[in-house]
């Protein structure tokens, strides 16, 4: 029996599920959730989605209203799903909900997923865990609606930077289905790549006014502080990104990006080009992501990151 046949079986047994993600969840976290949230409910399901914050530029998102920040601790659940999380800690809130549900899957796209759930569906070729939700829905037998398409759409797009990275031939078959469904892409992309707010625009300003460019141009890293955020006002997530701006500098390898997380505790983004494997560094740190994105968490000052991150990418360039 193949995993999809046990996502299936274990689907089929439930009624009561519950869907979880990873901390600071990004687009394809978001938008895998929700569509297949829509599409459990398509078959009868009672669906819950457990998200304790979300940045509002995915409100757009057709049921983003229905995502739940709280859970009370008498609530039980038949099967809990995690998506887009290749580790239990990375769930945060949502581990101890995964550790109490009967019955656990894992849908994800990381290569560096420890397989974790009853039942784990977990390919590394596909450019997101949205893309994996069309395959999990088509062997549910669930047909993929506007609706549906519109939040794995999100997904894949936000995930592939606009389908510029991690992309097969078959990304755009996918794709191609979610138009025959009615997504319409253009209000889209522009709720994610061109609006923006103020305390977002401001930040991204602090961190572009200390882009520092190392190795011959090889290298550029920013940062940004808790109290730069205070500054602008700003809401998790308007720090999405920032790490993109030193990567399309001509001549740049590998752009990085510390932000604060609290003290002594520093969130680091990697984005490569064309020929660092920034997922080998995360891994050491306890992170994850892919060839060209990843990223970890380490403790420490924030000068202390900088020389531990920036030596690790130095000798990845010799």
């Amino acid at each position: 029996m193949s995993v999809l046949d046990d996502i299936k079986e274990l689907v089929e047994a439930a009624q009561k599920i519950l869907i979880v993600t990873h901390e600071n969840p990004d687009g394809d976290a978001i938008g895998s959730s929700l569509g297949f949230m829509h599409g459990l409910k398509k078959l009868e399901k009672d669906v819950t989605v457990f998200i304790p914050y979300i940045n509002r530029m995915y409100d757009f998102l057709p049921g983003r209203e229905e995502i739940r920040h709280e859970l009370s601790d008498d609530e039980k659940f038949d099967l809990c799903i995690a998506l887009d999380s290749s580790d239990i800690e990375r769930l945060g809130e949502g581990k101890k909900w995964f550790d109490k549900a009967e019955k656990t899957i894992v849908i994800d796209h990381h290569i560096t997923n420890q397989n974790y759930g009853d039942a784990n569906y977990v390919n590394a070729v596909a450019c997101s865990t949205c893309q994996n939700i069309i395959v999990v829905l088509a062997s549910l037998e669930v047909a993929i609606n506007k609706v549906m398409g519109t939040c794995i759409y999100a997904g894949m797009l936000t995930d592939t930077g606009g389908f510029r990275y991690n992309v097969q031939s078959e990304t755009f078959e996918f794709v191609s289905m979610l138009l025959e469904a009615g997504v319409e892409i253009a209000p889209i992309y522009r709720n994610l790549f061109d609006l923006t707010t103020e305390a977002r625009t401001r930040l991204l300003g602090r961190a572009l006014e200390r882009l520092e460019v190392l190795e011959d141009g090889k290298i550029t890293y920013t940062y940004v502080t808790k109290a730069d955020e205070a500054e602008f006002n700003c809401e998790d997530g308007d720090y999405e990104n920032i790490v993109n701006y030193g990567r399309n500098i001509e001549g740049v390898e590998v752009s990085i990006f510390f932000r604060e997380i609290e003290e002594g505790k520093i969130k680091v983004s990697l984005r490569a080009n064309d020929y660092v494997d920034v997922s080998l560094i995360a891994s050491k740190y306890a992170g994850g992501g892919h060839l060209r994105a990843a990223g970890f968490s380490i403790s420490g000052s924030m000068e202390q990151a900088k020389n531990i991150v920036i030596d690790e990418i130095k000798k990845q360039l010799q």
